[in-house]
C-alpha cells in the first residue's frame, strides 16, 4: 500500500483566508483541477458558497455562459409544471378563438354595411373582379 499524503486541511474561519489563498483556489477551480466540493474538502473551507463568492469576485471565467447547477425535478414537480403549461395554453387558445369569432363577426358587419351603402347611394364600393377579362388579356399576349 502506497503512502498517501494528507491533502486535507483543518476547517478554518473566514478571517484566515488571505487574498493569495483565495486566488489560488479560484485558479484551481477555473483550470478545472478541482470542483467546488473538492476544493472545499482539500482546503478545509466550510462552505462551497464561500468559494462561489470568491469566483464571482476574483474569477476570470464568464459564469453566465457555464451550465448552472440545478437540482433535478421530481416527476411530480415536472407533472405539475406541465399541467400549468397546459392550462395556460388552453386559456390562450380560448382567447384567440374569441378574437377570431369577433373578427369574423366584424367582417360580416362590414360586408352588410357595404351592401347597404351600395344600395342606398347607388355607388359601387367593391371592385368587380373580371376573371374573363384577365383570361382574354393572357390569350392576347400569347398570340403574335
Amino acid at each position: 500500500m502506497e503512502h498517501q499524503e494528507n491533502e486535507y486541511y483543518v476547517k478554518r474561519t473566514q478571517k484566515d483566508y488571505s487574498l493569495s489563498f483565495k486566488l489560488q483556489v479560484v485558479q484551481e477551480i477555473e483550470s478545472r483541477e478541482l470542483n467546488l466540493t473538492q476544493a472545499a474538502l482539500k482546503y478545509g473551507i466550510q462552505s462551497t458558497s464561500t468559494i462561489r463568492t470568491w469566483l464571482r469576485k476574483f474569477g476570470t471565467l464568464d459564469r453566465e455562459l457555464q451550465v448552472k447547477f440545478t437540482m433535478e425535478k421530481t416527476p411530480e414537480q415536472r407533472l405539475m409544471e406541465l399541467e400549468a403549461k397546459v392550462r395556460l395554453l388552453e386559456k390562450q387558445k380560448a382567447s384567440l378563438e374569441k378574437q377570431l369569432e369577433f373578427q369574423q363577426d366584424k367582417a360580416i358587419m362590414f360586408d352588410i354595411m357595404i351592401d347597404i351603402a351600395e344600395k342606398e347611394f347607388n355607388i359601387p364600393v367593391r371592385k368587380k373582379s373580371v376573371p374573363e377579362a384577365s383570361n382574354a388579356s393572357k390569350k392576347k399576349g400569347q398570340q403574335p
